[in-house]
């Protein structure tokens, strides 16, 4: 049933919470496969890793603000949603406080718990997998949830397909249109040091009230159905056998495409990106900077030229490929 709209001095104004997690992402362009914990997150400082959650935020604020009216916003202090509030041009009321450093897991819960204790409408925050889980553990299903993403992790079924998208069905709910739906959406997060050593650990870590537009979110992770693990297969030993000279392959994460190494004798890297050429694999779970690396030394422009073009091999299933976000080819599955 949908949550009905808090009134505020008899006029009907929807209060959305706004939270962000500043840290989300950045393990993932340094190649640590999250940020969760401060002893990776000043490991992918060291790195070089730089926040960009913030910006995907004032994206999504923004989208909200051209579909949505009238609303209130509640944010998180400063880095953890007002800042982003102001820039995107909204007036935001701060709730809570940040201590001095880095947010935490708890900042997060501490602050999601006093927005829905403020009986906020919406609870849009910005970041991956273990944020939802956070806010999830502060709220449960009194206030409904939608992510904005930003993270490395994004398994969950919680988040827009984009900031702009999560943004535009956060204005679609809070206008009360009829084309956003409540939906109990999952929320999923895997083991990062399981992913360090190349193994899959993942949880389900419960079910949020989130709203649904069916183009505008992603789904769950889907395992395989009956018979789709030969089409696999078969589709995997066909790209590999028609894989051309010279031509630079980037395999994404997942299962699909390390199918796609298995077909050639390679090793691969099962929630990494992998660099094959000429048959061989001349990176291996490579960061960011490896990557555009081997992109600027094998790869010719315009994009059209066959014989130098990057080939993403997305992670299927729930929506969606961090490689597939940072390329330019189509995807080959």
């Amino acid at each position: 049933m949908r949550k009905p709209i808090t009134a505020h001095g008899g006029i009907t104004t929807p209060t959305i919470g706004f939270l962000v997690n500043p840290v989300a992402g950045m393990g993932g362009s340094v190649g640590l496969k999250g940020t969760d914990g401060p002893g990776i997150l000043r490991e992918a400082k060291r790195r070089g890793a730089m926040p960009g959650a913030e910006t995907r935020a004032v994206r999504a604020l923004k989208r909200l603000s051209t579909t949505a009216s009238s609303f209130r916003v509640l944010a998180g202090p400063e880095e953890m949603g007002a800042t982003a509030a102001r820039v995107a041009g909204l007036i935001p009321e701060t709730v809570g406080r940040l201590n001095s450093g880095d947010s935490t897991a708890a900042d997060t819960q501490t602050t999601a718990r006093a927005m829905a204790e403020r009986n906020v409408d919406l609870i849009l925050f910005v970041g991956g997998d273990g944020t939802a889980r956070d806010v999830l553990a502060a709220v449960g299903d009194r206030v409904p949830l939608l992510g904005v993403p930003a993270g490395v992790k994004m398994h969950s079924a919680v988040f827009g397909t984009s900031p702009e998208n999560a943004g535009h069905l956060a204005g679609l709910f809070l206008a009360r249109s009829p084309a956003a739906t409540l939906r109990e959406a999952e929320v999923m997060d895997l083991d990062e040091e399981a992913i360090r050593e190349d193994r899959l650990s993942a949880r389900l870590y419960g079910y949020a009230v989130s709203p649904f537009e069916r183009r505008l979110v992603q789904n769950a992770k889907s395992g395989a159905q009956a018979g789709s693990e030969r089409d696999l297969d078969a589709a995997a030993r066909q790209l590999a056998n028609t894989m051309q000279a010279g031509c630079l392959y980037i395999l994404g994460p997942g299962t699909t495409t390390r199918r796609v190494a298995d077909a050639l004798g390679l090793p691969s890297t099962l929630l990494g990106v992998d660099v094959i050429l000429d048959g061989q694999l001349i990176g291996a779970d490579v960061d960011e900077h490896a990557l555009l690396h081997f992109m600027g030394n094998h790869c010719q422009w315009p994009r059209s030229s066959p014989r130098r073009r990057p080939v993403v091999l997305p992670a299927g299933g729930h929506g969606f490929s961090p490689v597939a976000a940072s390329c330019f080819s189509p995807p080959a599955f």
